[in-house]
């Protein structure tokens, strides 16, 4: 199969996430503790990914992750 007869386009994503200086930033509080959850195909993989690391770390209210669109920053248009 090649990339032509593919029923549906690679759409990567990035998850990851950690422990942020305040409840309203996006800062993170040590950035080499971030943890990379990983790369996935497509929006839908990533969404249960990221969901399981926010459940996990539900009891700490500074500890978000987030989803990242790769795929807008490899193919702008």
């Amino acid at each position: 199969m090649n990339d032509t007869t593919r029923e549906s386009k690679q759409l990567l994503h990035l998850v990851f996430g950690g422990e942020l200086d305040s409840l309203n930033g996006t800062e993170f509080k040590d950035p080499s503790k971030i943890d990379i959850v990983g790369i996935f195909p497509n929006y839908a993989s990533a969404h249960t990914a990221w969901k399981a690391k926010a459940q996990q770390t539900v009891d700490n209210a500074h500890m978000r992750y987030f989803v990242v669109h790769l795929h807008r920053f490899l193919d702008p248009a």
